[in-house]
């Protein structure tokens, strides 16, 4: 999708300028006109404009550098296209080429090739969206909510990270909920971190990837001749951990027998290792996470009320999936491509807009882990800077998901897309009825039609 700028055409023929701004108005952009220089100065002043089309010689002087000086002091992404003669040819150069003082994007000699105009000013005004785009995304960023690695601006997990900051330097164990790739571990590692046993050890257990036979001995050690095999003392994790924290991960797929164990430990402090009748005191801090309903488990046979009631009665947060807090996935692309730049060498600045509209757009279901994952892979086999609709995985790319989107993310789209999410999610609200979302919309049905037409939208 082309990218709809606001274009400030500064040119001192009233005719000339509206033909100008005509042509730029058939391309999808917005155009104001003015004649003068000090029209042009105060126009960028009142509204800045993503692209400024000028007359070098405006006021028949070369008064181009004016106009350039103030808007990028006024609006330092506004990017200019000069309109200059012959004569005039060294110096534009000059201007596109400053490495500092007044700069332009790019000239244009007269006469005026109209297509090549268009081409000129679509490229400006997709740079400087995306420099807008990326200067606001790292504003968001220095005021979004940081923690321990877990970045984001919205409610859901600004709610969480804040009950973790209050529940770390209690003794209480927490339950930690959240689908596939959410970030538990990094939750539990912030409860660890921001705790008064942040010097002593934290150690990970995921229950879903050890055998039955094998977790037991893990958690609990052995002692010599315990069992084939055992042929020296072994400290388990519980030991090992004693004064720290243990994360057990993905607790809800712990055997049934494990369960039970476990839950002596949690209300005693004891263990006693396989083959031992010593028990052992130690002194852990419990951090369990599932992706899996407890509630569910408990009905199936599969897990046991008592445990869940000792995991639950304490603490319990919730992690929201990546499709309940969208704004944030600007945040967190800028946050995973900075450090791929830094882990591969790469400089990769940033995702043109439409790119970052189907990244909000698709559902997630890998959530954080999966966005990370594909952020990194798109920044290893970028070719350029910016990053296009091209470079994103194929399911992405072609995702025509249409989702509630709150006031701060629709404040870094452009007109167009936000005009495109509100048509379709109108049309959607009226089922699909396409004489009901124009009535709603007020416009005309056959606007609508064209409107859908140009969206490529199946409805």
């Amino acid at each position: 999708m082309k990218n709809t700028a606001f274009v400030l055409v500064a040119y001192g023929d009233a005719d000339a300028s509206e033909s100008i701004a005509r042509a730029l108005r058939d391309a999808g952009h917005a155009c104001r006109v003015v004649q003068t220089t000090s029209e042009a100065t105060q126009s960028v002043r009142d509204r800045p404009p993503d692209v400024v089309v000028t007359d070098y010689r405006l006021d028949g002087d070369p008064t181009a550098r004016e106009v350039i000086a103030t808007a990028q002091q006024v609006a330092p992404d506004t990017e200019v296209v000069l309109i200059v003669d012959d004569l005039d040819l060294t110096a534009a150069r000059a201007l596109v080429t400053s490495e500092s003082g007044p700069r332009a994007y790019d000239y244009i000699v007269r006469p005026l090739d109209v297509d090549e105009l268009r081409l000129k000013v679509d490229r400006a005004a997709r740079q400087a969206i995306i420099a807008r785009q990326n200067r606001e995304m790292h504003e968001r960023i220095d005021q979004a909510f940081s923690f321990e690695g877990l970045v984001g601006s919205s409610p859901s997990l600004v709610r969480e990270i804040k009950r973790v900051r209050k529940l770390a330097n209690s003794k209480s164990t927490i339950l930690i909920v959240g689908e596939t790739g959410t970030g538990k571990e990094l939750f539990a590692q912030a409860i660890h971190t921001n705790s008064a046993r942040k010097d002593k050890p934290f150690k990970v257990v995921n229950c879903a990837a050890i055998s039955e036979s094998l977790l037991e001995t893990e958690l609990f050690g052995h002692v010599k001749g315990a069992f084939t095999g055992a042929m020296t003392h072994r400290v388990g994790i519980l030991e090992a951990c004693d004064g720290g924290t243990l994360f057990l991960d993905e607790i809800g797929d712990m055997p049934l027998s494990m369960q039970a164990k476990l839950l002596r430990t949690l209300e005693t402090g004891e263990v006693t290792p396989v083959g031992s009748n010593d028990m052992r005191h130690v002194d852990v801090r419990f951090v369990a996470a599932t992706h899996r309903d407890l509630g569910e488990l408990i009905k199936s046979g599969e897990f046991r009320e008592d445990l869940l009631y000792r995991l639950r009665s304490h603490c319990r947060i919730r992690i929201p999936p990546l499709r309940e807090r969208r704004d944030d996935i600007p945040l967190l692309v800028h946050h995973f491509l900075k450090q791929a730049n830094d882990d591969n060498g790469t400089h990769v600045e940033g995702l043109a807009p439409d790119a970052m509209r189907k990244l909000t757009e698709y559902g997630w279901p890998g959530n954080v882990r999966e966005l990370r994952s594909m952020v990194e892979s798109m920044v290893i086999e970028a070719d350029g800077t910016v990053l296009q609709v091209s470079d994103l995985p194929e399911p992405i790319q072609g995702t025509r998901e249409i989702v509630p989107v709150s006031g701060p993310h629709l404040a870094g789209w452009s007109m167009a897309d936000v005009e495109r999410w509100h048509v379709l999610n109108t049309l959607r609200l009226a089922g699909g009825n396409r004489e009901k979302a124009a009535r709603i919309l007020q416009i005309g049905a056959r606007t609508l039609y064209r409107k859908l037409k140009e969206y490529g939208s199946p409805n």
